[in-house]
């Protein structure tokens, strides 16, 4: 059957800039600075790096993309080029790991804005119960009613664009002043980091993920050879100038050093300049739109993501996660597990922050970066692909891919240096979780083999 072409070039552009743009930019600024030692240049060089990261990944992956009929995205890469096997143990991290790692750090950043909307203690026990209850509401709500969870992933994805574009013109005509820090709050002050800029590429991942979704349209992109590299390049691009832009406009307002010391609770202090007494309040109704816009959005997929799995035989009671409510038209089995999951990582994340073991960072960051260590079977597969005449062109088989590959290595490098203790044993609990995948399958199928 053929593929419907359902997108021409415009709407997949904005469907980039939709899935990329979204809560990471409102609460990794400060990260970014942190780690930077408040260098408001090498910030910029850091989302430049990540935007170079996935332009070459996405060029590189859209070979594959326009080669398969396979759906599922890079599991469906991974089943038609590498194996079987490393498709179950890619989707087993994606399932129990990256979806809910980072569903349940937007979840609790959701919680951190709500307790600064409505004066409610920031302690974290309030602000993980908050996220809890806002991951339970949206699951809710998605499992019970698809059209719901599209309505509000649409009305978020408008309103996310509002704040971060706002704040950039606006800084363009804004005079700089002197921001006090609040007595109380430790002074951040800048200082020389050496090559420990690169723990920035962290957070800055986790700022750009959500790119790799946009490879699983292409069979449905009119004209996807010319239409998907434009739209891989331009879409980033976009999201590069509004990140860039938001981030200069919010030093040259607060200052790094303001931004740095106060962290999360500096956009409060962007509403007051701008909108006066209320303005913190309106800001933050804004941001919290946008962070539950991201939650709604992940929850959109990982809640399907089970279901995925048993329908190719790659999960233990595959027969009864895979069926369909006739009704909902959504597995209650795969819902369920996706929910318990994500909660499971809610804690997680508490523990991690209570304890600080992963410094200023969190758990999501350190899926993203593994994520871009198995993206790199990929490009070398499309390596591979031009050797064999499969890819003809230069670009496209060597340039891109190699491109792509010093991105994922930077990355990797950045989310190391970031922690050197902790990042490499997640990491490896990442790997294990995948082998786990890939030995379920390959030890069903010897079974079903020898029937």
């Amino acid at each position: 059957m053929e593929n419907k072409q359902n997108y021409g070039l415009l709407t997949a552009i904005t469907m980039i800039i939709g899935i990329v743009i979204g809560s990471g930019i409102f609460f990794k600024s400060d990260e970014i600075l942190l780690k930077t030692g408040g260098s408001v240049g090498l910030g910029v060089l850091v989302f430049c790096i990540g935007a170079w990261s996935i332009i070459f990944g996405s060029l590189t992956l859209t070979e594959l993309s326009i080669r398969t009929k396979k759906n599922g995205g890079v599991v469906g890469y991974y089943e038609d080029f590498i194996s079987n096997s490393l498709a179950s143990g890619f989707g087993w991290f994606q399932t129990f790991i990256y979806f809910p790692t980072i569903n349940a750090v937007v979840s609790w950043v959701a919680g951190v804005y709500t307790c600064l909307l409505f004066g409610i203690p920031s302690t974290l026990e309030n602000q993980i119960l908050i996220g809890f209850a806002y991951m339970t509401i949206l699951y809710i709500v998605n499992t019970l009613s698809l059209k719901y969870g599209g309505y509000i992933q649409n009305l978020s994805t408008i309103i996310k664009l509002i704040p971060l574009i706002g704040i950039a013109i606006i800084s363009a005509f804004w005079m700089p002043t002197n921001v006090d820090i609040p007595q109380g709050v430790e002074h951040i002050t800048k200082s020389g980091v050496g090559f420990g800029w690169l723990a920035a590429l962290a957070p800055i991942a986790f700022s750009f993920d959500g790119w790799i979704v946009a490879t699983s349209i292409t069979n449905e992109v009119d004209n996807p050879k010319k239409n998907m590299p434009l739209a891989l390049i331009i879409g980033p691009l976009v999201v590069l100038g509004v990140y860039v832009l938001y981030f200069l406009g919010l030093n040259k307002m607060l200052g790094a050093e303001y931004i740095m010391s106060m962290k999360n609770d500096a956009i409060d202090k962007i509403g007051n300049l701008l909108l006066g007494a209320n303005g913190a309040k309106i800001i933050l109704v804004f941001v919290i739109i946008a962070i539950l816009g991201v939650v709604n959005g992940l929850t959109l997929g990982s809640l399907r993501m089970p279901q995925a799995l048993a329908s190719k035989n790659m999960l233990p009671g595959s027969r009864r996660i895979e069926k369909i409510d006739p009704k909902l038209q959504l597995s209650l089995w795969s819902c369920f597990i996706s929910f318990v999951v994500a909660i499971f990582w809610l804690f997680m994340n508490y523990l991690a922050q209570k304890s600080k073991i992963l410094g200023s960072g969190d758990v999501s960051e350190i899926s993203i970066v593994f994520s871009y260590v198995c993206y790199t079977l990929l490009y070398l597969k499309v390596l591979k692909m031009k050797r064999e005449k499969i890819i003809t062109s230069f670009f496209k088989g060597v340039i891109c891919p190699v491109f792509a590959l010093l991105g994922s290595a930077i990355i990797l490098i950045g989310g190391i240096v970031s922690n050197p203790i902790y990042v490499p044993i997640f990491i490896a609990l990442c790997l294990v979780v995948c082998l786990l995948g890939a030995w379920y399958y390959h030890s069903n199928s010897n079974k079903r083999n020898s029937r």
